[in-house]
């Protein structure tokens, strides 16, 4: 039977698909358009979207194992659509705020969805990741261009998680046991501090690449057009608690019986990026 991917073409999808792959399991990979989904030879791609469940029915027949990942649609419907098709196992990429409140609507949804998966009867794994390393590619323009990094809090501390380790767990959980019912919140093995992740990236693509800090006030011009208000406030606000994301999750290390990846590995992996 073949392993179905949802967002299948995203950071970590991509490498969820080729991991499968690699241990020779058959992957259906579902995707809103299969013409530009660029996967590997041999992968499945069938069009669908959660917005429109009669669209799913190609994608979950056949199916027992399912990589789920949903930032819109009715949550706990699209799960009924899972089981009813006779899923087993599904492992959920998402997301998870207790700092918020319950009233608050994004909130809401996503914690509805996770009920509706834990009261589902398959054996669910949840992963709800730190930041991601990647997110430091929306460097990259100005470090091809200019050799340089604008950005505000240059101090800002996070513990990235490198997207491999996140499809690593994923894949764990959907071949071997031992996974249901766990909550795994993988970060990486430390904090970076910003200004050390643009010099980590300079030293892997050999060139000395400058950090310019913003003001708050030119950071959000710098983000006007990229973010919706509500998150760019959030991010300021972060942003004046330098050590407020540097919380070491032990479970990358439990999952796959290893560290998680450095950054200084993952600007490596992506030299080519920046180049």
């Amino acid at each position: 039977m073949p392993v179905l991917v949802t967002g299948a073409t995203g950071t970590v999808g991509r490498r969820v698909v080729r991991r499968l792959l690699d241990e020779g399991r058959s992957v259906r990979a579902l995707t809103r358009n299969p013409e530009a989904a660029r996967l590997p030879a041999g992968v499945e791609v069938v069009a669908g979207d959660f917005t429109d469940l009669s669209s799913l029915d190609a994608a979950v027949r056949g199916v027992e194992r399912v990589h789920l990942v949903s930032m819109e649609g009715d949550g706990p419907a699209i799960v009924d659509v899972l089981v009813r098709a006779g899923v087993r196992r599904l492992t959920h990429l998402g997301h998870h705020d207790p700092s918020r409140p319950d009233d608050d609507p994004l909130e809401s949804w996503h914690r509805a969805f996770h009920r509706a998966i834990e009261l589902s009867g398959m054996e669910w794994t949840h992963l709800f990741p730190g930041e991601f390393m990647a997110n430091t590619r929306e460097w990259a323009s100005s470090i091809r261009a200019e050799s340089v990094v604008r950005a505000p809090f240059g101090d800002w501390n996070s513990t990235m998680v490198h997207e491999d380790d996140i499809a690593a767990i994923v894949v764990e959980a959907l071949l071997r046991d031992g996974h249901a019912g766990r909550t795994y919140r993988p970060t990486g093995p430390a904090p970076v501090r910003r200004r050390d992740a643009v010099r980590m990236i300079g030293e892997a693509i050999g060139r000395d690449v400058g950090f310019v800090e913003l003001t708050p006030d030119q950071a959000r011009d710098l983000w006007r057009d990229t973010y919706p208000p509500e998150v760019i406030d959030w991010f300021l606000e972060m942003g004046r608690y330098p050590d407020g994301n540097t919380w070491v999750s032990p479970d990358v290390e439990q999952a796959l019986g290893r560290p998680g990846l450095t950054f200084d590995r993952w600007a490596r992996d992506h030299a080519a990026d920046f180049r």
